[in-house]
């Protein structure tokens, strides 16, 4: 049960205004490359499935949920990792099969797939992400406002 209240109200319709602006949602192009971009709080994770049309790139999913317990002690490498991991596998039906982007703005997550990661955790994830064809990207914060959105409008 939500205890609904003055705060989260102002989020809800801060996120209602900015799902409501340019680039709005549209249709996903099965012919055309998704990027996923991913982000973590200290309480919730987010991410926006986009795809990229006339230069311009237009989200086609958003996604996120609050973190458990367990999860919010994480160490910040391991919860924007969970992010990745959990957003390729919640939107598994448009990522499976085809090579993608993953955009992150947390700088060590570019060198996950070298496989010179050092947190167990993260190795494991990395594992299992061995069936997906992805490069991971680092974009600067300002870049990844929808998914950095979503990651703290829980909180």
């Amino acid at each position: 049960m939500v205890d609904w209240n003055p705060k989260l109200e102002k989020a809800f319709q801060e996120l209602k205004c900015a799902l409501s602006k340019d680039p709005v949602l549209k249709l996903p192009n099965m012919e055309e490359e998704f990027i996923l971009r991913t982000d973590a709080s200290g309480t919730a994770v987010g991410c926006v499935l986009m795809q990229e049309e006339h230069g311009v790139k237009h989200p086609v999913s958003y996604i996120s949920r609050e973190l458990s317990d367990r999860e919010r002690k994480y160490s910040v490498e391991e919860r924007e990792c969970l992010a990745i991991v959990w957003g390729i596998q919640k939107l598994n039906r448009y990522l499976y099969g085809r090579t993608f982007t993953v955009e992150t703005y947390h700088c060590g997550l570019q060198y996950l797939k070298t496989g010179k990661v050092r947190n167990p955790r993260v190795t494991l994830w990395n594992l299992a992400m061995q069936n997906y064809s992805f490069r991971i990207k680092y974009i600067r914060g300002e870049e990844n406002v929808m998914a950095d959105y979503l990651s703290r409008a829980i909180e």
